[in-house]
């Protein structure tokens, strides 16, 4: 049976490698674990991970809720590091987890949820569709610094 619970402490392990695996760069895992602190405690944050029957992470998702001041204020969320492993992909759970995130979304009032995918990401871009959300609304923009 699978489950959806917020990502602990003692998950971070795993999740590196899924970061790994979503990006092909390297966590490194001390950061990632001083940083987990200031994420769990933010109430903006919803990082959450879908765990089999043996507790095995395989996979994850994070929604991050951010402040609107335009038109009735509701907040939006930005949906961030969708992830399913390799092996566990084809069985409904990225869907779980956007549903999940989406439900958490609606929870807290968001007008609307967005993510981003590279380019390059085809499959990825037809478990979106898949999931309702429609390409070409939007043009994305990002600069690394």
């Amino acid at each position: 049976m699978l489950t959806i619970s917020p990502v602990t402490f003692a998950d971070l392990g795993e999740l590196a490698l899924l970061y790994e695996e979503l990006t092909g760069i390297k966590t490194d895992k001390n950061l990632m674990k001083n940083l987990f602190k200031k994420v769990a405690g933010n109430a903006n944050y919803i990082l959450v991970g879908v765990k089999d029957e043996k507790q095995r992470l395989l996979g994850s998702v994070t929604g991050i809720v951010c402040t609107d001041l335009v038109g009735k204020c509701r907040p939006f969320m930005v949906i961030e590091n969708v992830i399913v492993g390799e092996k566990s992909r084809r069985q409904g759970i990225g869907g779980k987890l956007v549903r999940y995130i989406e439900n958490c979304a609606k929870e807290r009032n968001c007008s609307y949820t967005m993510l981003v995918s590279l380019a390059k990401r085809k499959e990825a871009h037809a478990f979106y569709e898949s999931v309702g959300y429609k390409p070409g609304l939007v043009q994305g923009f990002k600069k690394y610094l």
